[in-house]
């Protein structure tokens, strides 16, 4: 077992195909030669733009290259090269970088991301307005430290998930603005490109000229993940025997054990939070680059972005999952 978003069975627990579809190989490849392309067209040539954008290549193609360069532009550039006419090869990938291409690439695809969560949280928010709104009157224990405190209502509970979801609402358009934004820096990440180049390449990429904030993403994919591990935690919690506060739905079976009935959903939330969290302080450290440019922390980057993004759609989706099979609520 490799990767468990995309693996053949465990994708059926952890898998967004929303998401995943975003950031396959194919798309990511449609990406960077459409950001190769807008770039040719900024400099003024029309004839490698058209080129580069009527190119055969395929993911595929690029696995050796990558391999030996430890990223997969220069053998796109190759590839593009030994399929376009000589004559204008001076204006392709001239002044741009690896990484202005590869971070565009994946800036187009969370253009296509960050309307699926507020598509999700926006839904959420209704999903659990409805479960007050049914059940929000009956009596539940109020706990601190897991020990009964004093009478509170089952709205008053839900309150506590809803709240910090209005919060990661109102910040997405804030994360938004700070991430959609082309990478254009030039060799040494010293925007060498010119302003004017900028804007109208990022025109062309239907991006703003900037340079996209990748921290920023992955603290609010943080706080998102972590808000819906605390509703799956209660979750779990209420519907422990014993305790029967909440009563579900389905659930998971055991194998051992066929009385039994796992709150799965609610743990998974859980999961993907504690996930989330751990992953968050290896993008931390991938603060803590080298001078003008850092192999090593950006292709941290590589591997801790995507899966982030994974996590917290499929924690959006499981929330709905889970808030659709409760039949009861109240001690």
């Amino acid at each position: 077992m490799t990767w468990v978003f995309d693996h053949a069975w465990m994708t059926g627990v952890f898998g967004d195909k929303a998401v995943a579809a975003h950031l396959s190989a194919e798309v990511q490849l449609a990406h960077m030669l459409r950001v190769e392309a807008a770039h040719s067209r900024s400099l003024g040539n029309e004839r490698a733009a058209r080129a580069i954008e009527t190119a055969q290549i395929c993911p595929e193609d690029l696995t050796d290259g990558t391999a030996v360069d430890g990223l997969p532009v220069p053998e796109l550039v190759r590839c593009l090269k030994a399929q376009i006419s000589p004559e204008l090869h001076g204006d392709i990938h001239r002044g741009l970088t690896s990484q202005d291409v590869m971070d565009t690439a994946f800036v187009l695809s969370l253009k296509d991301i960050l309307p699926i969560f507020r598509q999700r949280l926006s839904a959420l928010q209704e999903d659990l307005a409805q479960l007050a709104q049914a059940h929000g009157d009956a009596a539940l224990m109020g706990r601190t430290r897991m020990q009964a405190a004093l009478p509170i209502t089952v709205a008053d509970r839900i309150a506590t998930w809803r709240m910090p979801l209005e919060r990661h609402l109102d910040r997405l358009d804030e994360i938004s603005a700070r991430v959609l934004n082309v990478q254009c820096g030039g060799p040494v990440g010293l925007l060498q490109a010119g302003l004017r180049l900028r804007r109208r390449w990022a025109w062309q990429c239907l991006t703003k000229a900037g340079t996209p904030c990748a921290m920023d993403l992955a603290n609010w994919l943080s706080l998102v993940s972590g808000s819906l591990g605390k509703i799956g935690m209660d979750i779990s919690l209420m519907t422990q025997q014993g305790v029967d506060e909440m009563c579900l739905r389905g659930g998971g079976a055991s194998s051992a054990m066929p009385h039994k009935q796992n709150p799965i959903l609610a743990e998974l939330l859980v999961t993907l939070s504690r996930y989330n969290a751990v992953q968050l302080g290896g993008m931390h450290q991938a603060l803590i680059h080298e001078q003008e440019r850092s192999g090593a922390s950006w292709a941290l980057e590589w591997m801790i972005l995507p899966a982030m993004l994974h996590c917290t759609t499929r924690g959006l989706s499981a929330a709905q999952e889970l808030l659709a099979q409760v039949e009861n609520i109240g001690a």
